[in-house]
C-alpha cells in the first residue's frame, strides 16, 4: 500500500494536478456565483465547515506530493539568495500575526467590520490584505532559495493564489459590501505602504502595537528553532 500511495504522488504531474486543485478550489468555491447556492443549502457555518476540510485535504495532498515529487535544479541557489528567506520572514511572520489579531474586512466573516466607525485599523494602514502579504512573501523567498521545479509548482502556486487572491476578495468585498467598501478601498491599498505614500492614510502605530512586533518575532524564532526538525533541513546560520 505504500509504495502504491507513493507511486500516486511521487511525479510532478501529480504535484502540478494537486497545486491546481488547491489554487482552483479557493477560487471556485469562494466565488460568489457558487458560494451563495452552498451557503442556502448548508448555511453559513456549513460552507466554512466544508470549505475549510476541502481546502485543508487539497493542501495536505499537495505537501504530500511536494515531498513526493522528483527534482529537476533550474537554477543553482546562490549564498545571497539562501539568505533571502532570513531576511524576509521576520516581515511575513509580523503580517501574519497583525492580520490574525486585527479587526480585518478582507479575512473570512470581515464583512461584519464593515460598519465600524474606523474598518482599516492597525496593520490595514500598511496593506488591506496583510495575511496574503505574509504568504507570498513566505512562498516567494522560498521559491527563490530552493531553485528546483517541484519548489516552483507548490511555492508559485501559492503566491498565484495570494496575489489572485488579492483581487479576488476586493471584488467580492465591493459586490457584498456595496458603498461600504468605498471608506475601506479609499483609505487602503493592495501594495503595502501605497495608500500612505499617496496620503489618502497615515500608519496607525498605536493600532499595529509593539506586542504585535514581538509577537510576530517570537513566531519567526520559533520557525528557526523547529525548521530543522519539521522540515530536515536546519537554517539557523552557524
Amino acid at each position: 500500500m505504500g509504495a502504491n500511495n507513493a507511486r500516486m504522488i511521487g511525479t510532478i504531474e501529480t504535484l502540478l494536478l494537486a497545486v491546481a486543485i488547491f489554487v482552483g478550489g479557493h477560487f471556485f468555491l469562494s466565488s460568489v456565483t457558487v458560494r451563495e447556492p452552498i451557503i442556502k443549502a448548508l448555511g453559513e457555518t456549513g460552507f466554512r465547515v466544508s470549505y475549510s476540510v476541502l481546502a485543508l485535504g487539497a493542501m495536505v495532498w499537495a505537501v504530500a506530493a511536494y515531498n513526493a515529487a522528483p527534482r529537476v535544479v533550474l537554477w543553482q541557489p546562490t549564498p545571497g539568495l539562501l539568505a533571502i528567506p532570513l531576511l524576509v520572514m521576520p516581515f511575513a511572520c509580523i503580517l501574519l500575526v497583525a492580520s490574525l489579531s486585527t479587526p480585518n474586512i478582507t479575512m473570512v466573516a470581515g464583512e461584519r467590520h464593515a460598519d465600524q466607525p474606523h474598518p482599516a485599523p492597525g496593520i490595514m494602514t500598511i496593506t488591506r490584505h496583510p495575511g496574503l502579504w505574509g504568504f507570498s512573501l513566505w512562498s516567494m523567498a522560498h521559491l527563490l532559495a530552493n531553485g528546483d521545479d517541484a519548489s516552483l509548482a507548490l511555492f508559485g502556486g501559492i503566491a498565484v493564489l495570494c496575489f489572485g487572491g488579492m483581487w479576488h476578495i476586493d471584488q467580492r468585498r465591493r459586490v457584498t459590501l456595496g458603498s461600504a467598501w468605498g471608506p475601506v478601498a479609499l483609505t487602503t491599498s493592495v501594495i503595502p505602504f501605497q495608500a500612505v505614500l499617496q496620503r489618502r492614510t497615515k500608519i496607525d502605530w498605536a493600532g499595529i502595537g509593539l506586542a504585535r512586533v514581538a509577537a510576530g518575532l517570537a513566531l519567526y524564532t520559533a520557525l528557526l528553532l523547529t525548521h530543522g526538525w519539521a522540515i530536515g533541513l536546519s537554517v539557523i546560520p552557524g
